[in-house]
């Protein structure tokens, strides 16, 4: 895919924001997998493969979506589990992820696992890094399941825990971390993991359910 056009709007609220952690990049990484996704699915082929046929040239990307696509036994999810794939580049650092849901009786989703495999080039301590990705995880898919911040009156409704739907310890998947040996030069590690879960959630959700979530939180338009 050489050529690539990108157009966006920038709207003004009215309302002061302030950055969201990984950016821009959780953006657009979950337009562009998504995306990728729908074309994998409209080609009639494995989102996996179809994703891996596109990095030749690109070894690290390959490398990293082969690892959590083995880890996770891409493919051969138990019965009734779906799986989605995704990956993404931010602050020099490489990572893939593979969601693992569910969709009960009455079409509510829940997440089991996510997998991850991670190049973020030389590493002084693996230990934080990996509970930098746990972290980033969780955090992702609070807002990828219900983050959401709403005005009532001119004022902003969440003002405080009791407002705001965080995910529970007993909701959290299993979430197994790939550190993958590198000797290029140390990449960013506290924010690429909170962009790239929520495209892989929503591309397992169209495994599981045939839904397509173009539109976060997934609790506006899916039962979680």
């Amino acid at each position: 895919m050489p050529n690539v056009s990108v157009k966006y709007l920038c709207q003004e609220i009215g309302i002061n924001v302030g950055y969201w952690r990984s950016v821009s990049h959780a953006l657009n990484c979950f337009v562009a997998e998504s995306f990728m996704d729908e074309l994998a699915h409209a080609a009639g082929k494995d989102p996996f493969e179809f994703r891996r046929t596109l990095l030749d040239r690109q070894p690290r990307f390959k490398r990293v979506l082969e690892q959590a696509a083995s880890q996770a036994g891409w493919g051969k999810a138990p019965a009734g589990r779906h799986q989605g794939i995704a990956l993404m580049e931010g602050y020099g650092t490489y990572m893939a992820q593979v969601a693992e849901v569910s969709a009960g009786p009455t079409g509510a989703v829940r997440v089991h696992r996510v997998v991850c495999a991670v190049d973020c080039g030389r590493m002084v301590n693996p230990a934080i890094v990996e509970s930098q990705i746990e972290s980033g995880i969780i955090f992702g898919l609070t807002a990828a399941l219900w983050g959401e911040i709403t005005l009532e009156g001119g004022k902003v409704r969440e003002t405080n825990f009791d407002k705001y739907r965080l995910m529970r310890l007993n909701e959290a998947p299993v979430i197994e971390v790939m550190l993958l040996d590198s000797a290029e030069s140390p990449g960013g590690i506290g924010e690429p993991s909170t962009a790239v879960v929520a495209p892989a959630v929503c591309n397992a959700i169209f495994a599981a359910t045939g839904k397509r979530v173009r539109r976060l939180p997934i609790a506006r338009t899916i039962k979680v």
